[in-house]
């Protein structure tokens, strides 16, 4: 794979899958899937990597994942050199200039190494092997994502998109990505257990329970360089719309607007990658007596991110050794918070693991509800 901004999730990522050496299934704790359709976490090779920070660029991915302003948790420290050297990225809109104004080692720092030109990228992302690019930029890069997905469709790799940029979920982006026999998953990865999740989980128990849901709130708050960047309030609007739509999409009927706040809250620097969240679910029980939920909810965030994206990878390989093209749809609505189509994380799941078992298991499913 190559990866579009070395922060703290491709940190965790990386660690977790020097993590897992050596171990085996029945000891592999905080996965999904230790083996998905032949691979397991351990097969997931980094071949190319792309940041702009001058702590990173130049530098080993194996060191750059622990340079500042990364904060996360470091839970497997001896990974080993991958012999890929970090490159300038090109910064577009990657960068938000409120930024600047940071402590440095909360915040980036530009590297002075002269940016790449479309050409440049696409050569590297050529030479290098990689089948896939996982875009890992800060919330509200639309230049940027949309830079790379282009560069992703010239080399002829599969497309992650990590962040509220909506690729995989634009009609006309997933068209191309169809006409070039390339996958595509997206948009916005959901965490392993994570403020999203949670939420969307307790949303279909209301609408399971037949409990009408008046109204709700999810707020949040970090200390990473995510929580930064989203200080910029014209940074969030793809954002607020991805993890709202995400618990609208399993309500008994959609909230108005007034009734419903899901996004980003504060940056709170001293949290650095923990990030904290609030929710509030207000419904109505037999003969409409009043209830509510409150709930805390305190995660490490990267490490939560990377429980997903080992797996998002995996599937978007057995994509690319079925020749599939276009939206992959099961992972893209098990795994990120803005698919194309919405479905119940039960019915995600069971579309995700049909895919993972293949086409035959998928024909035999289908036959045998068309028996029924």
């Amino acid at each position: 794979m190559a990866i579009v901004g070395v922060g703290n999730c491709v940190s965790s990522l990386l660690q977790g899958i020097h993590y897992y050496k050596g171990k085996r299934g029945g000891d592999a704790a905080g996965l999904m899937h230790w083996d998905l359709g032949g691979y397991l976490p351990t097969d997931i090779e980094v071949v190319a990597a792309f940041d702009i920070d001058k702590r990173k660029v130049g530098k080993d991915v194996s060191e750059a994942i622990f340079e500042l302003p990364n904060c996360t948790e470091v839970f497997c420290p001896d990974v080993p050199k991958a012999g890929v050297k970090v490159r300038m990225g090109k910064i577009l809109d990657g960068f938000s200039e409120h930024m600047a104004d940071e402590p440095a080692h909360r915040t980036f720092i530009k590297a002075d190494a002269k940016q790449p030109t479309f050409e440049q990228v696409v050569e590297i992302l050529k030479s290098s092997g990689a089948e896939m690019l996982l875009n890992y930029l800060p919330v509200g890069s639309q230049k940027a994502t949309e830079f790379y997905a282009e560069c992703a469709l010239e080399a002829n790799l599969g497309f992650i998109n990590n962040i509220p940029v909506f690729i995989a979920s634009n009609p006309e982006w997933a068209a191309r990505f169809k006409a070039k026999n390339l996958p595509v998953i997206g948009d916005d990865i959901k965490a392993q257990l994570g403020a999203t999740i949670v939420h969307r989980v307790l949303t279909d128990l209301f609408n399971m329970r037949g409990v009408p849901l008046d109204r709700t709130y999810q707020l949040n708050t970090g200390g990473n360089t995510d929580f930064l960047n989203m200080r910029n309030q014209k940074r969030l609007a793809s954002k607020k719309i991805s993890k709202t739509e995400a618990v609208q999409s399993v309500a008994a009927s959609r909230l108005d607007d007034e009734n419903i706040h899901v996004g980003p809250s504060d940056y709170v620097a001293w949290q650095n990658d923990n990030k904290v969240c609030f929710i509030r679910m207000e419904g109505r029980l037999f003969g409409d007596v009043p209830m509510n939920i409150e709930l805390r909810l305190s995660v490490e965030d990267s490490p939560n991110s990377a429980g997903v994206a080992i797996d998002t990878i995996r599937c978007c390989k057995l994509a690319l050794d079925r020749g599939l093209s276009g939206i992959i749809e099961g992972p893209s609505a098990y795994f990120c918070k803005h698919p194309p189509y919405q479905y119940t994380d039960s019915e995600a799941r069971q579309m995700t693991e049909a895919f993972i078992q293949g086409p035959e298991s998928q024909l035999a499913a289908l036959e045998a509800e068309a028996a029924e």
